[in-house]
């Protein structure tokens, strides 16, 4: 099956999410939540994506997150990463008991996939200290796309995580899980990369970028947003509507996409120190906002 093939099967199968101009949406990927050992990249932006992430509740936006968002390569269960980062989980459940919860698999946390293995780990957690399962997100589902239609011009935004379009991530996920959870996550202790990253991979973020964009290209110029290759992507308006949300394991900083009041940003918080020396968690615009009607609409 083609990359084309791929991304046209998640685009059909996508979880349709109605919005307008008074909709709010904040769009994080690759988060690779890990059990907070020297290998977890997450562990080092773990404070400024809950103070993030505290921001979003409180304004009222809906939580979208396209996929890796747990290390599911390097850990055997997610367990290991609830207990590691349990205020995470714990204020994501309160976006998902108001619906506003939106999660897509990525090659990563790929095993998603499988209903069975979600309700199984992620539907409760057993609490240690009442000696008892509790509910964690109850009937969650994870889907591999998610296509936001407006309710009044018909424009879509189709979001995934974009391994479609990446042979070796999403056809041979399973050798690549083997390999990382045996091999580079040892080395990356000692600050070995992963090679088959297409996040360390120049040559090979590059061709997955192409492939996406002459899917977009073949789609009416349908806006998409990805993540999968860590790098952030933007287009003005007239270009080709590819954008990439980046990740949450930059150095120092997350980076994500939001749409807000009918408008699209690129943004990245990060750690800043004020003139009294003393450090606060800041957001920035990177990007934007440009208004998504001056984008290509095009109807399913």
């Amino acid at each position: 099956m083609s990359s084309n093939s791929r991304l046209n099967r998640a685009y059909e199968k996508a979880k349709v999410i109605a919005f307008d101009d008074e909709s709010k949406f904040i769009f994080f990927s690759d988060c690779h939540r890990g059990d907070n050992s020297f290998a977890d990249d997450f562990a080092n932006n773990r404070n400024i994506y809950f103070h993030a992430l505290n921001h979003y509740y409180r304004e009222g936006f809906h939580y979208c997150e396209l996929g890796d968002g747990d290390e599911l390569w390097e850990n055997l269960h997610f367990e290991s990463i609830f207990e590691a980062h349990k205020n995470v989980f714990q204020l994501l459940r309160q976006f998902h008991l108001e619906n506003r919860l939106h999660m897509v698999w990525g090659n990563h946390d790929m095993v998603y996939q499988d209903p069975k293995y979600v309700e199984k780990h992620l539907y409760h957690y057993f609490e240690p200290i009442e000696g008892k399962d509790k509910e964690l997100f109850e009937n969650i589902q994870y889907h591999e796309a998610l296509l936001l239609q407006h309710t009044e011009t018909g424009q879509e935004i189709f979001c995934a995580h974009g391994h479609q379009a990446d042979w070796w991530n999403y056809v041979c996920w399973r050798i690549g899980r083997f390999l990382v959870r045996v091999l580079w996550k040892p080395l990356q202790v000692w600050g070995i990369a992963d090679p088959t990253s297409p996040a360390k991979n120049y040559k090979e973020l590059i061709r997955i970028e192409k492939r996406i964009k002459r899917w977009i290209l073949n789609h009416n110029l349908k806006l998409t947003i990805v993540g999968h290759t860590h790098r952030p992507r933007f287009p003005e308006p007239g270009e080709i509507p590819f954008f990439n949300d980046g990740s949450c394991v930059h150095p120092r900083s997350i980076t994500g996409i939001e749409i807000e009041n009918g408008k699209i940003s690129l943004i990245k918080w990060h750690i800043a120190t004020k003139p009294d020396g003393t450090l606060q968690i800041i957001r920035v615009m990177l990007e934007g906002p440009e208004n998504l009607s001056d984008y290509q609409k095009a109807k399913r």
